[in-house]
């Protein structure tokens, strides 16, 4: 999975579709996350990183993770890996 090349996210969490028109705003998280699929990292590495860096657990990450991505895929930002 990658993030769609033409989608703007700011350090503040404000991400834009140009292709939409629609914007979106995601927590300091969520901004670590999408800089980390947008570096390539598998989401083993981006758990690892989460993990080492917040106060959660693995059950919490994987749940909180797959929300994310599939609200990510409903709003078009991703695409599939070629």
């Amino acid at each position: 999975m990658n993030i769609k090349k033409n989608i703007a996210l700011s350090d503040t969490g404000f991400i834009f579709n140009p292709s939409t028109g629609e914007s979106f705003s995601v927590n300091p998280i969520g901004v670590e996350i999408i800089k980390l699929i947008r570096d390539g990292k598998e989401k083993d590495q981006i758990k690892e990183s989460i993990l080492e860096k917040y106060q959660t657990d693995d059950a919490t990450f994987e749940r909180d993770y797959y929300d994310f991505v599939n609200i990510m895929n409903h709003y078009n930002l991703t695409e599939i890996d070629e």
